[in-house]
């Protein structure tokens, strides 16, 4: 420890930190833009100056540690004209566009003025960028309001290990973005949207898609059906003031039947019927490797859009480790537009689905014409947790003061299992719960269902599982030791998957979400995101699990009844048909693609 001195209070510093972290730590508020605590500490902006006794320059507080002795002032007048002077200057190459701005209200420039009071256009000039890249179908990057704080960088090269997004360019010229010339669509971005929960201004955002939803709401030929993942409901209600994990789900279903939904079902369902699919792929795959016959191990899930799209590009040679069934809101677009279609008795022409998600990149998957039938998409539009809070807002719903409802039938019922899809570990852990008791008949041996090694927020966790007693069609799996393996965040997929390559990975089955922490924090996920908040959302996953009687996606009496009235078995034809997809070979710059 180290003692310096702070506005005049003594304070014992940690050796090593910065006097921002020092200062935060001790409720000491420095204003600053660029800087993201535990993320991104460059002192790009320069807004967190403060004055050091003894320093001939003023500090930015973000990349200065402390030292023994030193005195430091955050608010004296030469820190307080020079933070209004530098805010001022990145306000004149900047958009005065608050009003219609997508960010407005939310905005950390636009809140940084109000609390160091700017004045008026004392800078007024040429600007210097003013390019919108709204190639992607999940993204648009708005030059004119970039800041060039940098967080974005490192997020994309640093968090999630793709260098997608770089400084192009020098001084006047400087952009951010892929190499000149190229557009999101041309290089491997994944769409994961993690630059979108970090970016301080309106630059980097989802695009938007609350205009067709609405039109299709105010279209009486269409019947609109909407479905909500297990993670927007431990987070929308940050976008009303709850405190983040608090879980607004019966209050979510009532405000979207307010909004004029003909249907609300929950991914939830479909999350069940993935396991029913997934884990029989993964016996399958297992029968087979175990009989000595050829077997692609291990299999990887596949219900995170973003991840797909980066083994396309980056482990093309690798797609047949993935499992074959499609996301869950995939799966339930299917089902929507087919067997409930029939039970309707209308044509699927005349539904329009729509999916609110935790994810930018599920805007894109919609867009894949593998995940489509009889000429149709299984889903029509993708809505961010974001996007929903906005409509909710726009059509004047008190949200706080709505009753609870429930999700419609069919496709509304779900087990416990299908929450924990929302965070790292679930959709593994849901798996095993299912997997287990088909093959041994008895409960997973884990204390209250769950599968405590690959819970939290590490980057790899692992387990493993010894098969003991199976029954006897089963009886081929008696001392197999299942080997398991999770990991949110691309950085830890390539870890994975440069094992997979190498023909070296000793494990059987590997989830990998795109985003850290999974769904809880993707990148259609109300801002801020944080490990805290993180840790919020995924005890109100589990405690969502935890309150269901039945929490074991096999024990789901509506699934049972699809596969008795419409489907007919696992792996089936029909199955086969409207719930597993198949995979593109993408390359860097999607150079292989056909």
């Amino acid at each position: 420890m180290v003692n310096i001195t702070i506005n005049n209070r003594k304070i014992a510093a940690r050796e090593g930190e910065t006097i921002m972290e020092a200062a935060r730590r001790n409720n000491i508020y420095i204003p600053s833009l660029c800087w993201l605590d535990g993320v991104h500490s460059v002192g790009s902006c320069r807004i967190c100056i403060v004055e050091v006794e003894g320093a001939r320059t003023l500090q930015a507080s973000c990349i200065v540690p402390v030292q023994d002795g030193m005195v430091i002032r955050t608010n004296t007048e030469k820190v307080r004209k020079a933070r209004k002077l530098l805010y001022e200057l990145i306000l004149s190459d900047h958009p005065r566009e608050c009003l219609s701005c997508a960010r407005n209200q939310s905005c950390e420039l636009q809140k940084l003025g109000e609390m160091i009071n700017a004045e008026g256009d004392r800078f007024v000039g040429e600007r210097s960028k003013t390019a919108i890249d709204d190639s992607s179908p999940s993204i648009i990057r708005d030059m004119s309001k970039c800041v060039l704080c940098r967080r974005c960088v490192t997020v994309c090269n640093e968090i999630q290990g793709i260098g997608v997004l770089n400084v192009q360019n020098r001084g006047f010229d400087t952009v951010i973005g892929p190499a000149p010339g190229l557009a999101l669509d041309t290089v491997n971005c994944t769409y994961c949207g993690q630059c979108t929960t970090i970016c301080p201004v309106g630059a980097l955002q989802e695009k938007d898609s609350t205009e067709a939803v609405w039109n299709a709401l105010f279209d009486k030929r269409k019947r609109v059906i909407v479905q909500t993942a297990p993670a927007v409901r431990a987070a929308l209600g940050e976008e009303f003031g709850y405190e983040p994990g608090t879980l607004v789900t019966g209050k979510m279903v009532t405000a979207l039947r307010e909004l004029g939904f003909d249907d609300v079902f929950d991914t939830n369902f479909a999350a069940d019927l993935t396991i029913i699919e997934e884990g029989s792929e993964l016996l399958e795959r297992l029968t087979a490797a175990l009989s000595g016959k050829q077997a692609v191990l291990p299999m990887i899930t596949s219900c995170s859009p973003g991840w797909i799209k980066y083994v396309e590009h980056t482990w093309p040679d690798e797609l047949d480790h993935l499992s074959s069934c499609k996301s869950p809101h995939m799966m339930l677009g299917a089902l929507t537009k087919s067997y409930y279609a029939q039970k309707l008795g209308i044509d699927p022409k005349d539904i329009f689905v729509v999916s609110v998600m935790p994810c930018t990149a599920k805007k894109f998957e919609i867009t894949r014409p593998e995940l489509a039938n009889d000429g149709l998409p299984n889903v029509d539009a993708v809505l961010t947790t974001r996007e929903l809070g906005r409509m909710i807002k726009e059509a004047g719903i008190d949200f706080e003061s709505l009753e609870d409802s429930r999700f419609d039938s069919p496709m509304g019922a779900s087990t416990g299992a299908a929450d924990i899809f929302g965070t790292t570990g679930g959709v593994m852990e849901a798996a095993l719960r299912t997997v287990y008791e088909l093959v041994t008949g008895r409960e997973l041996p884990f204390e209250d269902l769950h599968v405590k090694p690959i819970q939290g927020l590490g980057r790899i966790k692992t387990a493993e599982l010894s098969i003991e007693d199976p029954l006897p069609e089963y009886s081929h799996f008696g001392g197999t030791i299942l080997r398991i393996a999770v990991t949110s965040g691309l950085t830890g997929a390539r870890e994975l998957m440069e094992e997979v390559a190498a023909g070296s990975s000793p494990y059987h089955f590997i989830e990998v979400m795109g985003c850290p922490g999974g769904c809880i924090s993707g990148g259609g996920q109300p801002r801020p995101v944080d490990d805290a908040i993180r840790e919020k959302r995924l005890e109100a996953i589990y405690s969502e699990d935890e309150g269901k009687v039945l929490r074991k996606s096999h024990e789901n009496p509506d699934i049972r009844k699809l596969y008795e009235e419409f489907l007919g078995s696992p792996l089936g034809h029909k199955s086969h048909e409207l719930l597993h997809t198949h995979y593109v070979k993408r390359g860097i710059y999607n150079q292989l693609i056909d």
